[in-house]
């Protein structure tokens, strides 16, 4: 199995990174709740880092459901499992909370989830990243199961969310 890398080149990245330009310009809300944009600290630098994901879920006891498309290698993914503390937007309302991986089982059941609603959207997109799951339920839960190369959710949880304790 082949993987796909972030992007390297510059206008590769721009275009990559053109979502987050209107948040900050306020127009979060035209993205609607699919998107997300989550600011985190950087593992290294201590600084405030952004990005935009997809929400491909929500969480029973509040807050959305975030995939790592490119896996535990993703820069994001790497300083929120340093640091946990996260802001993060879904259309026009903010919140403070963290962010905390899901088990890989329970991941590798939101991913096929998520496929069942967006079947198209998610061939796609785990095509694009080097993944083939042969379209089958079996194969996204296989996906977001595997911690090495595959697709790890993560819950953004508000600081007012409920406790599954």
């Amino acid at each position: 199995m082949t993987f796909a890398h972030p992007p390297r080149t510059p206008i590769k990245r721009a275009i990559y990174r053109a979502p987050i330009w209107i948040y900050r310009i306020g127009l979060g809300s035209l993205l609607g709740s699919r998107f997300v944009l989550l600011t985190h600290i950087g593992r290294n630098s201590g600084q405030a880092r952004q990005v935009v994901l997809e929400v491909v879920g929500r969480h029973e006891w509040g807050g959305v459901l975030v995939a790592s498309g490119y896996g535990a290698r993703s820069q994001w993914f790497k300083n929120i499992t340093r640091n946990p503390r996260v802001r993060f937007q879904v259309g026009r309302r903010s919140y403070e909370g963290t962010a905390a991986p899901l088990p890989p089982a329970e991941s590798g059941r939101v991913l096929a989830a998520y496929a069942r609603q967006h079947p198209r959207t998610a061939a796609s997109l785990l095509k694009a990243v080097g993944h083939d799951t042969e379209g089958s339920d079996a194969g996204y839960e296989r996906v977001g199961a595997d911690r090495e190369r595959g697709i790890p959710i993560v819950w953004l949880r508000p600081a007012s969310a409920g406790s599954p304790d």
